[in-house]
């Protein structure tokens, strides 16, 4: 994709993604989720993959607060690996020894390690899939929410459903927009963010690879 050198990153990478976030919006496994045609126990397996990538996410942040390029990012009240282990803990029925007892799936291990590694090697591609994941989730996590506490029974914003509420912060619209004013500002030149903008498209794939293997372990979203 060959952009403007006017054109605000914010829009680049929005736009550059745009058809692979309608795939992974779209995915079989999500659309049946949405739906009420699979049970809690496939909202639970659901929820575990998040908290593999979250855990690759958030346990890099320390490394890379001082980065020029991505510690801007890295705001504690984005923060969901704490929240996703009360969520979890409520879906296994209070039990805290589920960490052990499940495996990430291979395309959620292969999403993890990925993160990881740019952590290590490219701060750029890990804003990639910083972006991907919290804007994703102050959005369109928010319809997920409202169908998990409608479908089974969840507390409203309570557990099961935590990982949905960004208690800190106040105004999502406002944090949203601030956060796209941090992309237009990223001290980057225009190949680089070129190649920020491929990175984001690869989260997405990533993201539909999770939702196709839970598919198949859950063959009612066929």
């Amino acid at each position: 994709m060959v952009a403007s050198v006017t054109t605000p990153f914010s829009v680049l990478i929005r736009d550059a993604s745009r058809q692979q976030h309608t795939e992974a919006e779209g995915s079989a496994f999500m659309g049946a989720l949405l739906d009420g045609r699979l049970g809690v126990e496939a909202y639970t397996r659901y929820t575990e993959q998040l908290w593999f990538v979250y855990r690759a996410l958030e346990s890099g942040a320390e490394e890379l607060a001082d980065d020029p390029v991505a510690g801007p990012f890295l705001r504690p009240e984005l923060f969901r690996t704490a929240a996703l282990e009360r969520d979890l803990t409520h879906l296994h029925g209070g039990r805290e020894d589920w960490r052990g007892a499940r495996a990430p799936l291979p395309a959620t291990a292969a999403y993890a390690e990925r993160i990881t590694r740019l952590v290590r090697e490219w701060p750029g591609g890990y804003v990639a899939h910083h972006y991907t994941r919290y804007l994703g989730d102050l959005s369109g996590g928010q319809i997920i929410r409202g169908k998990a506490e409608k479908t089974w029974g969840f507390a409203r914003k309570g557990d099961g459903v935590r990982f949905y509420v960004f208690e800190e912060i106040g105004n999502p619209a406002a944090f949203k927009r601030e956060y796209r004013a941090l992309l237009d500002a990223v001290p980057a030149d225009d190949l680089e963010k070129q190649r920020i903008a491929e990175e984001c498209r690869r989260a997405f794939a990533l993201n539909t690879a999770v939702f196709r293997e839970l598919g198949e372990e859950f063959p009612l979203s066929a």
